[in-house]
């Protein structure tokens, strides 16, 4: 496999297991747990256990469906799963208290009081513009519609926008934790910017050394460029025309893949390995391309 030049994309969700939500990971998550949560009167969070240590196969990988999450329990026993969506499913909302729903009920066992239940935060990173509103970070709670009163604080559900926080017309990481690590997972920033955010905070210089290894690891690098495709539009038109029966559309989008994935630099292997096509296929529509 050749190497690759160009920056990876830190909101890959295999990729951002790898800085965030591994054994070893807990300087990086503590930091951007805090950097989300900060609040005027809310004590910072003093350490984090991540709870999960993910194991991937090539099917999990490949499958865009997978949900590649981190799940940690902060030292004030809050539960927190993190999730990143890069593409707009229609049913955000829906999911994100599915997921919530599933931590909250791991949280206690059969004969336990319902007072032993956890608290549950989740975080949702989109690069879509999900809400109507203009703020690119918000968060939900369980609140009386008239009078405003908080029913538990059980609950909380955080949505980060990419796309909003891309348009602030100031972005500041000299002061805000939360700016900083977004424009670090912001894959269209500035070398400049990425070398100075990672040059004032050593958590977000932990993060880019796991990326960097990531970069250089070629079982690693095949990861993540599988999962880079699977979660590609490509792979998505696929799967459209697959379900509609359209199959002069499942030879173009495979053809627009196979031509993307060999400009990018990717083996003839790993585009086999995306595309589920044979070796003489992609080699003919490689020649076909003068590719």
């Amino acid at each position: 496999m050749e190497k690759i030049t160009e920056r990876l994309n830190p909101l890959n969700d295999f990729l951002f297991l790898k800085y965030m939500g591994e054994k070893g990971d807990e300087e990086q998550l503590l930091s951007f747990l805090n950097a989300v949560l900060e609040k005027d009167g809310v004590k910072p969070l003093r350490s984090v256990e991540i709870i999960e240590n993910k194991t991937f196969s090539a099917e999990i990988i490949g499958d865009k469906t997978s949900v590649l999450d981190v799940r940690a329990i902060t030292d004030n026993g809050a539960k927190v799963n993190i999730e990143v969506q890069l593409r707009n499913v229609g049913n955000m909302d829906r999911r994100s208290l599915f997921y919530w729903s599933r931590e909250y009920s791991r949280g206690i066992e059969a004969g336990q009081d319902y007072v032993e239940l956890p608290r549950v935060i989740a975080i949702n990173i989109v690069n879509f513009e999900f809400l109507e509103i203009e703020a690119f970070h918000t968060c939900f709670h369980l609140w009386e519609d008239c009078h405003r009163y908080m029913l538990t604080d059980a609950l909380e559900i955080h949505f980060i926008d990419m796309v909003k926080f891309k348009r602030c017309p100031v972005k500041d990481i000299h002061s805000n934790a939360l700016h900083r690590w977004l424009s670090f997972m912001d894959k269209d920033t500035i070398n400049e910017t990425i070398e100075e955010v990672t040059a004032m905070d050593t958590a977000i210089q932990k993060a880019q050394e796991k990326i960097q290894y990531v970069s250089n690891d070629k079982e690693a690098l095949h990861a993540y460029l599988l999962r880079e495709m699977a979660l590609s539009d490509y792979t998505s038109g696929v799967n459209f025309h697959r379900r509609e029966g359209r199959q002069e559309g499942i030879r173009e989008s495979q053809e627009f893949t196979v031509i993307n994935a060999k400009r990018k630099g990717y083996s003839i292997e790993l585009i086999r390995d995306i595309t589920e096509l044979s070796e003489s296929d992609i080699l003919e529509i490689l020649k076909r391309n003068s590719l």
